[in-house]
């Protein structure tokens, strides 16, 4: 596949999501940037950034909360870090929310963590006020979150207590913005977006004397990809080591991720969380009493029976075609005939646009156990996902009041939650590969060198049961394409929670990410 094609391929998986994302949230907050002052935050106005350099911003206001049981007292930092190129003209305004713990006299026995979402073109509102930050959005999981107002409540599943958070927004998300001659296309891609956010914790560490504190990178969805080519890029241009990287519903790979693109390998690592979302509906006559045990056995089938079948291509057998279809409509609570006339390869849109057509419903592609009315039952794929009317409004109202109110910050500026409609370049230089410039791109490579290279350094995945925008079973798959040694695999924690690709809506496993969270960090920051 030629590079434009490529292109074309990531642009087209993540249409059904950008488009619901930026209806939501993104048009009413990227308003047109004006020539206005920040009087709240001591920031320079555009008119006055021509006449002088832009200088970097930081407003700190004091809190406390209640974690396990203490009284957590800290310092909450927001604003940004000018960037600079190698004549020190600057390129870029990188914003950032940062907690630091108060009452730390020795900064190398506190451990550091940055976090930051995907997209590729997200903010880090949906990790900030979900689930990491101190203060955290009450949303209703799997349904619909009530109108305004917006309600926000201490976060007592936040790890503030065991380690300093800095929720980063990747250049063209949140306050960050290339600046000066810098155009975006020198941040938007794979390697130049690894490049650009390592530059800017190697900055915020040097600023912020934490060179000897425990690292840890924590990256959601296409984070991940960003955490696997960052820990690789840290050690070897930048000498920064880390203890741990946490993969949180990670993309990593676009050859095992993307479905319906003529690739057979994700169709068959997708055809479980098919199964287990046709489960949670009641789609399943005479419905599994143990999803493990089924999602066990729908795995078997798909490596021995479905991808054998999707290798032969479109000269496979018509008898060996009507047995292996008949298995499927079986696990997927469809029907035999759609997946003969779909050659067997049925996409998630199409599959979540099928499940439930007869009730004129869809399931959700971020959380498989949300359900919305179809906006028409006949197209051949989901129009939108219900997960984002669910639950986005109530993250952008609640995060922007916080950010104003407590933070006391940004009244006057441009927050922008998401960018979707950025132009990415999706071409990713493999370590160990030369010059080669792969167009599709895959992380995994730069995960185990830099396992390889810091015998210290240690994985935690996160992931979800009901996530059709990264299947567990395709993290499942790349995580043991990891070419590390035995030992190093010993160094990598899988955990799996039933709820979907954010799963800390769910809060079950909102207290179980944050007990796996934690215990990480202690069991790896070596204090």
């Amino acid at each position: 596949m030629t590079g434009s094609g490529a292109t074309h391929t990531m642009k087209k998986h993540l249409a059904v999501v950008a488009a619901a994302w930026l209806a939501l949230c993104g048009a009413g907050v990227q308003a047109k940037d004006d020539p206005k002052t920040s009087g709240d935050s001591g920031g320079k106005s555009e008119l006055e950034s021509a006449e002088a350099p832009p200088e970097p911003v930081a407003k700190r206001t004091q809190h406390s909360v209640q974690i396990d049981g203490q009284t957590v007292k800290y310092t909450a930092t927001v604003g940004w870090l000018i960037m600079k190129d190698a004549k020190g003209q600057p390129i870029a305004r990188f914003g950032y929310t940062a907690y630091t713990r108060d009452g730390i006299k020795d900064l190398a026995r506190r451990p550091v963590m940055f976090a930051y979402n995907g997209g590729p073109g997200s903010s880090s509102i949906w990790l900030h006020m979900g689930i990491l930050g101190p203060r955290r959005v009450v949303v209703n999981d799997q349904g619909y979150a009530p109108p305004p107002p917006s309600e926000r409540v201490d976060n007592a599943y936040s790890v503030l207590d065991v380690t300093d958070l800095v929720m980063i927004d990747p250049v063209g998300t949140g306050f960050s913005k290339p600046l000066g001659d810098a155009k975006p296309a020198e941040f938007w891609g794979v390697d130049q977006d690894i490049k650009s956010v390592g530059q800017f914790i190697k900055r915020w560490v040097t600023e912020n004397g934490r060179w000897a504190s425990p690292k840890y990178l924590l990256g959601e969805s296409y984070g991940g990809m960003r955490s696997a080519g960052l820990a690789y890029h840290l050690q070897t241009a930048l000498g920064m080591d880390l203890n741990g990287v946490v993969l949180v519903s990670p993309f990593l790979n676009a050859g095992s991720g993307i479905d319906g693109e003529e690739i057979d390998l994700p169709h068959v690592l997708y055809l479980p969380t098919f199964a287990a979302t046709a489960r949670y509906h009641g789609a399943i006559p005479s419905k599994p009493a143990s999803l493990q045990a089924f999602l066990d056995e729908v795995e078997q089938f798909a490596y021995t029976e479905y991808a054998p079948a999707l290798m032969q291509g479109y000269v496979l057998p018509e008898a060996q075609k009507k047995a292996v279809a008949a298995k499927l409509a079986a696990y997927t609570g469809t029907s035999a005939d759609y997946w003969e006339k779909a050659d067997l390869r049925v996409s998630h849109p199409q599959f979540l646009q099928e499940l439930m057509r007869g009730q004129r419903k869809i399931a959700g592609r971020i959380d498989s156990r949300f359900v919305g009315p179809a906006v028409n039952p006949l197209s051949e794929m989901m129009d939108y996902d219900p997960f984002f009317p669910a639950v986005a409004p109530a993250y952008t109202a609640a995060f922007l009041d916080y950010l104003h109110g407590d933070l006391e910050f940004g009244r006057d500026e441009n927050y922008v939650v998401s960018a979707f409609d950025i132009d990415w370049d999706w071409k990713h230089k493999t370590p160990g590969e030369g010059g080669w410039m792969s167009p599709l791109p895959n992380t995994v490579p730069d995960l185990a060198m830099a396992m390889t290279f810091n015998p210290g350094l240690h994985v935690l995945v996160q992931q979800g049961y009901y996530d059709l925008a990264t299947p567990y079973l395709a993290t499942k798959n790349d995580i043991a394409h990891l070419d590390i040694t035995p030992e190093a695999r010993k160094r990598v924690d899988v955990q799996y929670y039933d709820a979907g690709h954010m799963m800390y809506l769910h809060e079950p496993s909102m207290k179980k990410f944050r007990d796996d969270l934690a215990g990480f960090v202690r069991r790896t920051d070596r204090l």
